[in-house]
């Protein structure tokens, strides 16, 4: 058994080692939609928060985990790692369900009537899978190539295409806009996405004709304006969250006093739309609050992606801040009327074990990258960790 003192060596020595406002903004984050919450399900039957607070636990622990492990080595099992994501993927369409408060059969249940969203694990494993793609281009002078740029497109638009096929399309935005950005970031050539900037503007008839169902044509025009049937049906969420958000004033009405959020009148608030529950209970200072976080949050992955001193590292960190960045920026827009509904969550805030679990494997990975410089010397990382615990073990 290992001394008390030699766990809290270990504990001490490992986060001397992390970017340590990198844990904390993720903490705090994740704390704040805790907070949030419980608010919301003050007066529920479901209990989102003890979920919650499971999958925190559990992905955090995963994150720690990953952070030790280097990331170059991770990146080297992309082929294990890729696989395994087309197979949670492929699942859906056999053993997928739907859960209330979603229009897309994107959900699997596990053992003990646990429900798990797989595209919340893909967009992780594609952060990993892309990367080393892109630092495998770069390596043999490839990237700029057109066949290069082909096996990229290819490489996004599987997960895009089934994920699509599943009806889960925020999820498939989200895929797209990490495709996009990665690849920008890598180095590709801005040719390319003139080129396909303008193929997307002419696909957009054959897209909103084909492509686009009739809840999603309504869910966009009711944006615009809409009769009183299709604002109750397809508009009303929106509508009734940003009456939240304005009742809030400056300062709200105070955490767990809320009447609208007692009486669950935006819908599903508890997940997309936890936002509102912020509104109306801390005001416009809780929503900046939230904003703020994020700012700082993407700031300091975008620091960690400038210190990483391989192509790997910076494209792991990217892939990241865009998917924070992006689901940030598209779960505000739903709540504010700008955009939509989706099904977007907000991350770290929005109820959901797949969404914030699989979100601390994406922090471990960040801090992976920080921990592990390829050059030794640019910062050492060190191993009194694993051998101050070996000895304890092994110590005759």
């Amino acid at each position: 058994m290992l001394p008390i003192k030699t766990i809290i060596h270990a504990v001490a020595d490992y986060f001397r080692q992390t970017d340590k406002t990198f844990w904390l903004l993720t903490i705090i984050a994740t704390f704040y939609g805790c907070c949030l919450i419980a608010s919301q399900q003050r007066d529920g039957d479901v209990n989102f928060l003890k979920t919650q607070i499971i999958a925190v636990i559990l992905g955090y622990t995963a994150a720690v985990v990953i952070s030790l492990i280097d990331y170059n080595f991770i990146a080297k099992l992309s082929w294990y790692i890729g696989g395994f994501a087309l197979l949670l993927t492929f699942a859906v369409f056999f053993i997928g369900i739907q859960v209330a408060g979603t229009d897309d059969v994107g959900w699997i249940r596990l053992p003990g009537g646990i429900t798990f969203q797989p595209s919340e694990l893909t967009k992780i494993c594609f952060i990993v899978t892309f990367s080393k793609h892109l630092a495998v281009l770069i390596e043999k002078n490839r990237l700029k190539t057109f066949l290069g740029v082909l096996t990229l497109i290819l490489h996004a638009v599987i997960p895009i295409g089934l994920i699509h096929l599943q009806g889960d399309d925020g999820a498939a935005l989200v895929f797209a806009f990490m495709f996009l950005v990665m690849s920008f970031a890598a180095g590709v050539q801005m040719r390319y996405f003139i080129v396909l900037f303008v193929a997307i503007l002419c696909a957009v008839p054959l897209l909103w004709t084909k492509i686009v169902n009739d809840d999603q044509r309504n869910r966009l025009m009711v944006l615009f304006g809409a009769d009183d049937a299709t604002m109750q049906t397809y508009g009303w969420q929106q509508y009734q969250g940003k009456v939240s958000i304005a009742s809030g004033g400056i300062t709200g009405k105070g955490l767990f006093n809320g009447p609208r959020v007692a009486n669950d009148v935006v819908p599903y608030q508890e997940n997309d739309f936890i936002f509102t529950v912020a509104g109306e209970e801390l005001g416009f200072i809780g929503c900046a609050a939230i904003l703020l976080l994020f700012v700082l949050l993407l700031l300091k992955v975008l620091k960690i992606s400038s210190q990483a001193s391989n192509p790997l590292g910076k494209s792991i960190c990217i892939g990241f801040f865009t998917l924070i960045g992006i689901q940030v920026f598209i779960n505000l827009g739903m709540v504010l009327g700008i955009l939509p509904v989706v099904g977007i969550t907000l991350p770290f805030f929005s109820s959901g074990g797949s969404s914030v679990a699989c979100l601390y494997l994406g922090v471990g990975l960040v801090q992976s990258v920080y921990m592990h410089p390829t050059d030794p010397e640019d910062k050492p990382v060190k191993v009194e960790i694993s051998k101050t615990i070996r000895g304890s073990i092994f110590a005759p």
